[in-house]
């Protein structure tokens, strides 16, 4: 069989996911993809599990024919996890699927399809569903906005919504398939992020060498969320994801277009953080600002060539057509869930601490 996918799990602590989503991988229609778990030290007893199950799937029949693991001996974060399982592909495509993740059968098969349509195409995003709220969408592909704001497409919206083929701005690597070659030209994920925003990171940068991400709603999977983090909100994420959007910006953003969207962050910026500080992670986000600001002079800056400057226009544009579609979705999903009598704890936040 000729393997044209290479589907790599990064793993902490996250013995217990392993097995149901080992699961939906077996039932897939699609057979032509390799298995590769990458664990980042985990303490849980995912190391000893994983070495067993690569030495009896060795020598017998087995789900996942070439299976591999990668032990790690410490935890490099999601960037370091996902860098070290590309780079161990040799197939053309990549699936990054987080292991809180449960796959329709037809996942992999839509995801090769979509990719596979042009040469342009570096990421196809999936259909992802909240797992205890099935009727609710999770995300439907990464935005982001001249706010500084990254959010999840669709988030909280019914399942009804979002069932046809769109540009977005980034895939979620969550359930998401990369084009693997487009990472030796554009880089591989920044490992300074460790974790949060390193995958709008690379989609951005993709979209400075002209390359589109989009977003398939046929590939299906149920996702359980801050699996690995345990929270939607806590010290650790809040203070990562906000030092991270500073790398974002300073990274991909040459200084004119920093210039101009200097005011537009910077108002972002105090809404994220009295949208924090009422619900007691203000010091947090500020010690991730600071650190953001004090470090950023390390991030390896996205080169400014001539031949990009039209899609740094076209990325403004979706900056701002960013701000507005989250506008929009922002208000409907409060209304929608003041209609359903349900509150929404979303609030600003959105993709920086999903």
């Amino acid at each position: 069989m000729q393997y044209t996918t290479t589907i790599v799990i990064p793993n902490f602590n996250g013995l217990h996911f392993m097995e149901p989503c080992l699961r939906t991988l077996e039932r897939q229609t699609y057979k032509a993809f390799r298995l590769l778990i990458v664990d980042n030290g985990s303490t849980d007893g995912s190391a000893q599990w994983l070495r067993e199950h690569e030495k009896m799937w060795a020598g017998g029949e087995s789900p996942f024919p070439g299976f591999r693991a990668i032990l790690l001996p410490e935890n490099t974060g999601f960037s370091g996890a996902v860098n070290v399982g590309i780079k161990a592909a040799d197939t053309p495509y990549v699936i990054l699927l987080n292991n809180d993740i449960k796959a329709d059968p037809y996942y992999v098969a839509e995801l090769v399809r979509a990719i596979s349509k042009s040469e342009r195409i570096f990421s196809v995003s999936s259909r992802m569903i909240q797992m205890y709220h099935p009727d609710l969408m999770d995300d439907a592909g990464d935005m982001y906005s001249v706010f500084g704001w990254a959010y999840q497409r669709g988030v909280g919206r019914s399942v009804k919504k979002y069932r046809r083929p769109a540009r977005v701005f980034s895939a979620c690597a969550g359930a998401a398939i990369y084009r693997r070659k487009v990472f030796e030209e554009i880089g591989y994920f920044d490992e300074m992020h460790f974790a949060y925003l390193e995958d709008l990171d690379v989609g951005y940068r993709s979209r400075i060498y002209g390359y589109e991400n989009i977003y398939c709603p046929a590939a299906k999977v149920l996702h359980v969320g801050s699996g690995t983090s345990g929270s939607k909100y806590n010290p650790f994420k809040v203070k990562l994801a906000a030092r991270n959007n500073i790398y974002l910006n300073v990274k991909n953003m040459p200084l004119p277009q920093l210039v101009l969207n200097a005011l537009p962050i910077f108002a972002g910026m105090c809404v994220k953080y009295a949208f924090l500080k009422k619900r007691g992670f203000g010091k947090e986000f500020l010690s991730g600002v600071w650190e953001g600001f004090r470090t950023a002079k390390q991030c390896r800056k996205v080169p400014c060539l001539p031949e990009h400057l039209k899609n740094y226009l076209m990325i403004e544009a979706e900056l701002i057509f960013g701000a507005v579609l989250y506008t929009y979705e922002f208000a409907v999903r409060h209304l929608e869930n003041a209609f359903r009598g349900k509150e929404d704890a979303d609030g600003v936040e959105g993709k920086h601490n999903a």
